[in-house]
């Protein structure tokens, strides 16, 4: 393979596995961050997109994730708490707004979000969407049916969150308790009631890029058009609490793997940045990052929305309108 085979497959509509694969692995930094950055121009220019997330129930789910600290399975010292009240929903996506985020997410731990609690959350979502210079407002709420997501819809939600995580291969080592076929038919109901999907995976979980390649495909065949990208926090009392740490380089080069496959869509980098990408985070845009997430995770802090803006400044890009 060289540079050129690979640039004419990434314009022509994305790579393939072994083409991306090979690309990260053999391209000088200067030849693959040329060739991402050309891409992420082609298809974004130069703008930046921003989203802000609240944990909005946090702790005592009973899916055992081995990376996940709010796990029910897992020992990691968290805040646990029930359904936050829809005043600090709203008043915090009031405060994405102003911190000029494109979309803000509510997400829940647990399986999902039915009866009662989902009434209750439905009611935030529509005057949070009914508010003037509201971002669009988005949902993380586990596995959901038809019924659920069309009600969602109609409350005003735009967008649902749901990862896949990792390949279907690799998924067994990483959560027992659910297939992840079970995860692939949320998004798939998601896409089918008229919801716009965001959805993507964790890296440094073991897997390698064969795995990481085969997750980029299955979302490409699903036409999702917005790829969260998280590398691991590893949290005490989860069983991957010793994990090694992913390598800068290594993450950045998973950012330009997913821009090669997928080079029309979002690249939304999101948990984990301040932690593995350090110093060199700013470099994400170059390596075909469009979108992040800014401000507080789930379970561990972040980097403040103004930090953020003024690297995007710095980097010559702006934020879109």
């Amino acid at each position: 393979m060289n540079y050129k085979l690979i640039e004419e497959s990434a314009l022509a509509g994305g790579c393939s596995a072994a083409e991306a694969i090979w690309a990260v692995s053999h391209l000088f930094t200067d030849e693959l961050v040329g060739l991402t950055t050309k891409l992420r121009e082609a298809a974004f220019g130069n703008k930046v997109w921003l989203c802000e997330i609240m944990n909005a129930r946090c702790g005592c789910c009973p899916e055992d994730c081995t990376f996940c600290a709010q796990s029910a399975h897992n020992q990691s010292e968290i805040t646990l708490f029930g359904f936050r009240e829809n005043k600090d929903i709203i008043a915090k996506a009031a405060a994405a707004g102003r911190n000029q985020a494109h979309n803000f997410g509510i997400v829940t731990s647990g399986v999902t979000v039915k009866g009662e609690a989902l009434e209750h959350v439905c009611m935030a979502i529509s005057e949070i969407a009914e508010a003037p210079a509201s971002p669009g407002v988005c949902a993380s709420f586990g596995r959901m049916n038809r019924e659920q997501l069309e009600e969602l819809k109609a409350a005003g939600l735009e967008r649902y969150h749901h990862n896949l995580e990792t390949a279907e291969s690799f998924y067994p080592k990483v959560c027992t308790t659910h297939g992840w076929s079970r995860r692939l038919e949320t998004v798939q109901i998601a896409l089918a009631v008229g919801l716009k999907v965001c959805s993507g995976g964790l890296f440094g979980l073991g897997e390698g890029w064969q795995e990481r390649a085969d997750l980029a495909l299955v979302l490409r065949e699903l036409g999702v058009d917005s790829v969260p990208l998280n590398f691991l926090h590893a949290h005490p009392g989860t069983p991957l609490a010793a994990q090694p740490p992913l390598k800068a380089e290594e993450a950045l080069r998973i950012i330009a793997l997913y821009r090669l496959l997928l080079p029309q869509v979002t690249i939304r980098v999101c948990g984990g940045r301040p932690k593995i990408l350090g110093h060199r985070m700013q470099e994400m845009f170059r390596y075909g990052a469009n979108a992040f997430m800014t401000g507080d995770y789930l379970t561990t802090s972040g980097i403040t929305p103004q930090s953020d803006l003024k690297m995007i400044e710095e980097e010559g890009l702006i934020l879109a309108e």
